[in-house]
């Protein structure tokens, strides 16, 4: 199994489309991050963990699935960071390969001496980027795909029941 642990505010932060969101609504940012995860997941089938640290939102920890991916609020006085070391602590095991995408160097370094695997927030939006020219190329072979019959006919036999569909006999 596959774990991918996403440093919410770190990404939103160093993806322009994110970037520009946070300016104008934090919470906008938040779900079209989270947004983008679910895209990553559903394709990647690797199971996906965002976690935003109290900085901007306070209170309580809290732990929700928004789409199929875990979002997991710290609480207030946790970082994100600390909060991603727990996580890679309880999760990581001979099964299970665990990567963290972030880019703060600190905190990569911590979680590679964790036994986790390390993904820059670029490398992230390059293989999301990746992932939708796919499936764009894939809709796209999908709908030039002519159906193909089930039973094979004979030239004659297909003129007939074509005549017959059109009501021309």
């Amino acid at each position: 199994m596959i774990v991918l642990i996403v440093d919410g505010y770190n990404v939103i932060g160093a993806w322009d489309e994110l970037n520009q969101l946070k300016e104008k609504d934090m919470a906008q940012a938040r779900d079209r991050l989270i947004e983008l995860m679910a895209e990553y997941q559903a394709y990647s089938g690797q199971r996906v963990i965002v976690v935003f640290d109290a900085y901007y939102v306070k209170g309580m920890a809290s732990k929700l699935k928004a789409r199929n991916v875990e979002v997991i609020y710290t609480k207030e006085k946790e970082t994100a960071d600390e909060c991603i070391e727990k996580l890679v602590g309880k999760i990581k095991n001979v099964q299970t390969k665990v990567y963290v995408a972030t880019s703060d160097y600190v905190e990569q370094r911590t979680i590679f001496g964790r036994g986790a695997l390390r993904k820059s927030s670029r490398e992230l939006y390059i293989e999301l980027t990746a992932i939708k020219k796919e499936i764009a190329e894939n809709i796209r072979i999908h709908k030039n795909e002519q159906p193909q019959t089930k039973i094979v006919l004979d030239e004659d036999i297909l003129k007939t029941f074509e005549k017959w569909r059109r009501g021309d006999m």
